[in-house]
């Protein structure tokens, strides 16, 4: 016994495609920019900036390809159309990532020790231009940032750049005062740094959804408790929640009733009891649920549960 319910996602829309658009405008225009500058100055930080700015408009065009696929309707071979696009996107923009933070600490590590002659003015201008254009594209998609994986990731990824442009300029104003050449590569490291953790954590948290993993806040425990506890249940069995994409987590059950409720009528009503408890009840609302309605018995004629 199921209900129907659509499957539309709180994150997906145009609104975010517009967004994602006009930040990928933004970024590119950056891009040239610090590419420019970097031939320049043969700065370290405003080169490893440049190359994670590149993996932004990367990463950007994906995350604008995959917000515009997300909207194709569902299909009899794909039931939940193409909504894990983003995920994929999300994932891969979090890999490319981490290859740029590996690269950085390496790049910098060799020039701590041979530091080169780097113009300190030049290179206050181009970070000056970078992180305004950052600053400008963290305004364009803040709003969306929580509507998905796919806009958090290019929100993460403005953010890092943004403190790369910050960077940058502290390392060029250390230099201008100071004369000490090593600052630039010292930005360039701890661009690096702050790179790593943050996209690590989001390969972590697209690697659970593809990996079919409970939906975090959500607690199968306290669901099979509460679903036990209710009037004419007698086991639950099969359990599974997962994230199909942002916004629309699914659980199912196979759960066992009393052999009167299919005698009397009242089983309907027990299935809506079951989905109103999970929609509403949990910190997770888990409005798409599917229930299978059993007697006792019935367990027999299937495989061994899972859960």
């Amino acid at each position: 016994m199921t209900h129907d319910h659509g499957h539309a996602v709180p994150g997906a829309g145009t609104d975010q495609r517009r967004r994602l658009a006009v930040a990928f405008a933004i970024t590119a225009a950056i891009l040239v920019a610090q590419a420019v500058g970097a031939l320049i100055t043969g700065s370290l930080a405003l080169l490893v900036d440049t190359a994670h700015v590149l993996t932004d408009v990367a990463g950007l065009g994906m995350a604008l390809a995959a917000a515009s696929l997300s909207l194709r309707p569902p299909t009899p071979r794909r039931t939940w159309g193409l909504l894990r696009v983003e995920v994929l996107a999300a994932g891969a923009q979090a890999g490319v990532l981490l290859v740029v933070g590996i690269y950085v600490l390496a790049e910098g590590a060799g020039r701590l020790f041979d530091p080169p002659e780097v113009p300190s003015r030049e290179l206050i201008v181009f970070g000056a231009v970078g992180l305004v254009g950052n600053i400008a594209s963290l305004l364009v998609l803040r709003a969306g940032r929580a509507a998905s994986y796919n806009t958090r990731a290019a929100f993460l990824e403005v953010v890092n750049d943004a403190l790369g442009s910050v960077g940058v300029i502290v390392a060029a104003v250390v230099i201008a005062t100071t004369g000490w050449q090593r600052a630039d590569a010292v930005a360039g490291l701890l661009i690096g740094i702050l790179i790593l953790p943050r996209a690590g954590r989001l390969l972590v948290e697209t690697g659970n959804v593809l990996l079919e993993s409970t939906p975090p806040g959500l607690d199968l425990s306290e669901v099979r408790a509460r679903l036990l506890a209710m009037n004419h249940v007698e086991g639950v069995h099969d359990l599974h929640a997962s994230l199909v994409a942002t916004g629309l987590p699914v659980l199912s059950a196979h759960v066992v009733v009393s052999p009167e409720c299919f005698r009397d009528g009242h089983a309907p009503q027990i299935l809506d009891r079951l989905q109103d408890c999970v929609a509403t009840e949990f910190g997770v609302a888990v409005e798409h649920s599917t229930f299978q309605l059993e007697p006792a018995g019935h367990a027999g004629h299937e495989p061994p549960s899972h859960t």
